[in-house]
């Protein structure tokens, strides 16, 4: 059964006290639904460009998509399983600091648990790697320097090399950055089919070199890099689709050319809102 283009279809805005959402195309029940876990704001340089990327992709794909922001205040939500089981792909959007840090961790952490599709960008890759380090490497102090705790092991520090010429008052690194390297057969080159690639950033913080093995050896592999080796990606070949990065793909996407690593994104989303049917209807 076909869907009509996004292009042409309704879109339709629906804001409650947790969430606003976002709809491609009028088959709701057949709808690919995507949470994002973020505190929305319009005026952001960088956040209208997420949903703008889902409607990109979800027209090539020529599928139903239903995106709704979860603030990350509402992740705190004693029933997030339940409440993250209606959704077939996650996206941890980006914004730190966030308004809750807790919050974000747990969404991140049921994606990660659970198995669900899932995509971080910018301050996404980074509270990914914060997950992960207290979660899965056992760190329970990991943070990031730009909540400047008084102690605790700082995975995500500044950016050690400010990009040149980057606009007045924008971040460290900011802007389109060429030259990063994607390793050949991780999933991030299968979508690519190149190895070196242009990405948009707009962030002030990266990863602390002195914990990138702990984070490869727990099979959480860093799959792009910049001209300085500096992680720019990180995935997990262990799950269906895992992945995060500290540039911003949806930065990039446009219309008539989405972002690779979004169209898959959603590729995977929809096959696991397959599998879940038919689990459903077979258990």
């Amino acid at each position: 059964m076909s869907h009509p283009h996004a292009e042409a279809a309704t879109r339709s805005t629906v804001q409650n006290k947790h969430s606003e959402s976002l709809i491609y195309n009028d088959r709701v029940a057949e709808a690919v639904r995507i949470g994002i876990f973020g505190d929305y704001d319009p005026a952001s340089p960088t956040l209208p460009a997420v949903e703008k990327s889902i409607k990109h992709a979800a027209a090539q794909l020529k599928i139903a998509v239903e995106a709704t922001w979860l603030p990350t205040d509402s992740l705190l939500d004693p029933a997030l399983d339940k409440k993250m089981e209606a959704f077939d792909g996650l996206w941890a959007a980006p914004g730190s600091p966030y308004k809750s840090f807790d919050g974000m961790l747990r969404g991140i952490e049921f994606a990660r648990r659970r198995d669900w599709p899932f995509l971080g960008t910018c301050g996404g890759f980074q509270y990914t790697l914060i997950e992960v380090a207290r979660n899965v490497l056992g760190m329970s102090d990991a943070n990031s320097a730009e909540n400047s705790p008084p102690a605790g092991q700082i995975v995500i520090s500044p950016v050690s090399c400010e990009v040149p010429n980057r606009a007045p008052g924008a971040p460290k690194l900011s802007g389109k950055v060429a030259g990063l390297r994607i390793r050949p057969g991780s999933y991030l080159h299968s979508f690519y089919n190149r190895d070196l690639v242009e990405e948009g950033f707009f962030c002030n913080f990266e990863v602390n070199p002195d914990f990138e093995w702990a984070f490869i050896e727990a099979g959480f592999s860093f799959v792009a890099r910049g001209v300085r080796n500096e992680p720019r990606a990180m995935e997990s070949q262990a799950h269906r689709f895992f992945i995060a990065t500290l540039f911003q793909p949806q930065l990039s996407s446009e219309p008539a050319k989405p972002h690779p690593i979004i169209v898959a994104f959603l590729r995977a989303a929809t096959e696991w809102k397959t599998q879940k049917t038919e689990d459903a209807v077979l258990g």
